[in-house]
């Protein structure tokens, strides 16, 4: 019965200038995915229907004013700013992405506030969404701050989850913030992530390699000997099924990850490109760890195909599913795991 329950989805619309608005008319153009969905974006109305006029879809939209009493069967599109957004495809603007911003506040606020039930947001452009307001490198940054709990990075795919130590950090200080009670922190957020959001009752981890072939016994580096095997060894010896390190192009290039239910990488690219090469149009970026459920599709904002209809809207579309599948997990562990009354 759970399995069935529909739920409230909030959307943010991300850079109205990329492909945002485009995958989210096509991820609900089905109607059939409103018995799984009640759908609101914190938008422009007017954006909307124009969208669907230049793209020739046949999507239901709903001018929605109460929170409360959204259409169940429409894509709800609730007004964040006073005026249509004047969409300049594939451009970098600042009020593109503050209206980026405003959409990504509203949705959050009300997703504290309990009036939707989980968040899915559409790609923003780091740089356009800086101001004196919003200093976030992302979402999850920003979320982080909002929201209750310590967030994890953590992209996924039914058959392969790869979760980051540090995310938007320049390369050349990777070192300098890896340590050991980050990476603890970490695999203690995988662990929690894969029992509470994925139903893994013993999760088995892989750990890869902060330097390349992981230092070859202190000669490209001396990191992994030094910090990495004697606290994963210190895991294990607790009963955390927690592995390597691995060298991460061999880890990949073999197969290696179907062998374990998570893969923990030390940094973005490290983890991401394998991730994106193996999964891409089907990945879905979740911030785990924290007391809501965030998802985001794998892609950027796309401003090489902006309105040229051509988006591929599969990975928002696994991200709006993930979402909901997610947040259903999480209420059958609580289920599970609270006490008896006496």
């Amino acid at each position: 019965m759970r399995q069935l329950s529909k739920i409230k989805i909030g959307i943010s619309v991300g850079d109205p200038n990329g492909i945002g608005i485009e995958i989210i008319l096509k991820t609900f153009q089905d109607k059939r995915i409103y018995d799984f969905f009640t759908p609101i974006v914190f938008a422009h109305p007017q954006n909307f229907y124009d969208e669907r006029k230049n793209l020739g879809l046949s999507t239901p939209l709903f001018s929605l004013k109460d929170l409360k009493k959204p259409n169940k069967g429409q894509l709800n599109v609730v007004q964040t700013w006073e005026n249509p957004y004047p969409i300049s495809y594939g451009t970098v603007q600042p009020d593109a992405g503050a209206h980026a911003v405003r959409s990504l506040k509203a949705a959050t606020n009300a997703l504290k506030k309990g009036a939707v039930d989980a968040l899915v947001t559409a790609p923003i452009h780091k740089k356009s969404i800086q101001s004196d307001d919003f200093r976030f490198p992302g979402h999850t940054d920003f979320l982080n701050e909002e929201l209750e709990g310590e967030s994890l990075m953590f992209m996924i795919t039914d058959s392969l989850k790869v979760a980051l130590v540090s995310d938007h950090i320049p390369l050349g200080q990777i070192t300098k913030h890896l340590t050991p009670s980050l990476i603890q922190k970490k695999i203690e957020l995988v662990i929690q992530s894969l029992k509470y959001d994925f139903g893994i009752v013993r999760p088995k981890i892989a750990v890869l390699g902060i330097n390349p072939h992981t230092g070859d016994h202190g000669v490209i580096g001396e990191e992994d000997d030094t910090l990495l095997r004697p606290l994963l060894k210190k895991q294990f010896d607790q009963g955390i099924l927690v592995f390597g390190p691995f060298a991460a192009d061999g880890f990949f290039g073999n197969q290696s990850f179907q062998k374990y239910d998570a893969v923990l990488a030390m940094y973005h690219d490290q983890g991401l490109i394998p991730f994106k090469t193996l999964s891409f149009g089907e990945g879905v970026n979740f911030t785990a760890g924290l007391n809501q459920v965030r998802t985001s599709p794998d892609h950027g904002t796309g401003f090489d195909i902006a309105g040229k209809g051509i988006a591929n809207h599969s990975s928002f579309s696994e991200a709006v599913f993930k979402a909901r599948s997610i947040f259903l997990k999480r209420i059958e562990y609580n289920e599970l795991t609270m006490k008896p009354k006496i």
